[in-house]
């Protein structure tokens, strides 16, 4: 598998992205959403690293190959929480959360609940293995993006 992509493809995507999805968001909530979201890259890997030992902590024969990471597309809220920044209030952010295959399926995966096999995280209020809160732009500048 190759990480190798075309920068006119690239372009092309971002720009669809942004003449439809981001043109009607803007449009019908009266905001400037963000159109990217960045994180650096330690608190990936870290993430990533936690993945494996949570799922090493529940099923030591799990392969590498059956883990993932679903992003979810999100919003915050019109009051964001307190440790973020009141001018991220009602723009897109990702969520990731980690997955499991199971049967060629992968399933959202959370190692903290204890009341299923650990996959497909339940609608009850429990704490959740995930990662959010990247750097937006906007509010962040967008002078350092190539697309």
């Amino acid at each position: 598998m190759s990480n190798i992509i075309p920068t006119s493809l690239i372009q092309n995507l971002v720009d669809n992205y942004r003449s439809n999805q981001l043109l009607a968001i803007n449009q019908d909530l009266s905001i400037q959403d963000s159109h990217s979201v960045w994180f650096d890259l330690p608190t990936l890997k870290n993430f990533v690293a936690e993945i494996e030992a949570q799922a090493k902590l529940i099923d030591l024969t799990v392969k590498d190959s059956d883990l993932g990471i679903r992003f979810y597309y999100a919003a915050y809220p019109a009051v964001p929480q307190s440790s973020v920044p009141a001018n991220y209030a009602k723009r897109h952010t990702l969520v990731m959360i980690p997955t499991k295959k199971l049967n060629d399926l992968n399933y959202d995966f959370n190692p903290f609940d204890n009341n299923s096999v650990s996959l497909a995280v339940t609608g009850v209020s429990i704490d959740a293995l995930a990662l959010n809160h990247g750097t937006l732009v906007p509010p962040s500048t967008s002078i350092v993006q190539s697309y």
